[in-house]
């Protein structure tokens, strides 16, 4: 497959699987054996894992995802994003807040046979839990 078509595949997670909430769909763009080397809490491993992933994200933040950057090369896409949502649904055990957010990141992934076979990300879960309200801002003036 091409590194035009590896980008496509990938854009085709956020757009239609993240942003549409489609879960069902990524039984098309992943491997049966589909590798998470950063789990989120509760989350199995394979295909159904990913399933789950997808389910529990939209259901516990309703995301939007803009794709900032998109780079392949041979079996690896990046994706540079940045998330904003709402924490509507539980998360980790955190109930809904009810509060929005905007979060950066960055995922890689390794693509075998047109499908995603490997998944490694980068976020800033800090900012994340500062804006839901689970964890205090730092207050520069009172430090």
């Amino acid at each position: 497959m091409s590194t035009e078509n590896n980008k496509l595949l990938v854009r085709r997670l956020y757009d239609e699987v993240l942003n549409q909430q489609r879960a069902e769909s990524v039984a098309e763009l992943a491997t049966p054996d589909y590798v998470e080397h950063d789990p989120v809490p509760g989350q199995g491993e394979g295909l159904a894992g990913l399933t789950d992933r997808i389910r529990l994200l939209t259901s516990a933040f309703a995301p939007r995802f803009e794709i900032e950057d998109l780079v392949a090369e041979g079996d690896r896409v990046v994706v540079r994003w940045t998330h904003t949502g709402t924490h509507i649904g539980d998360f980790a055990g955190i109930p809904p807040t009810g509060r929005s957010f905007q979060i950066a990141g960055i995922d890689i992934y390794r693509i075998e046979s047109g499908r995603l076979a490997e998944h490694w990300h980068v976020i800033d879960e800090l900012r994340l839990l500062q804006q839901i309200g689970v964890v205090p801002t730092f207050d520069a003036a009172s430090a």
